[in-house]
């Protein structure tokens, strides 16, 4: 099954995520099909904190991805913004 997750990156005390298509059987930071987008937590305001492609979540999501709970909350955001 392929899923929407998030893959962390950056370094200690210092995340930063992919948005990430990848099959669920991988591991978290491995490989994965595609990169979608990010999700910077601690970002300033002159950063972006958010940023996804919705064409490509559209296309995965037609053909059977599920997103995981925090990645369905971060695209209700990106979409209602």
């Amino acid at each position: 099954m392929v899923t929407i997750r998030l893959a962390r990156g950056g370094a200690n005390k210092r995340p930063y995520y992919r948005i990430v298509v990848a099959d669920r059987r991988r591991a978290l930071n491995g490989n994965s099909i595609e990169r979608i987008g990010f999700y910077n937590p601690l970002a300033t305001e002159k950063e972006k904190r958010i940023e996804v492609d919705m064409a490509r979540v559209q296309y995965w999501l037609s053909k059977g991805a599920k997103p995981t709970e925090r990645v369905a909350d971060l695209l209700k955001k990106v979409s209602a913004a």
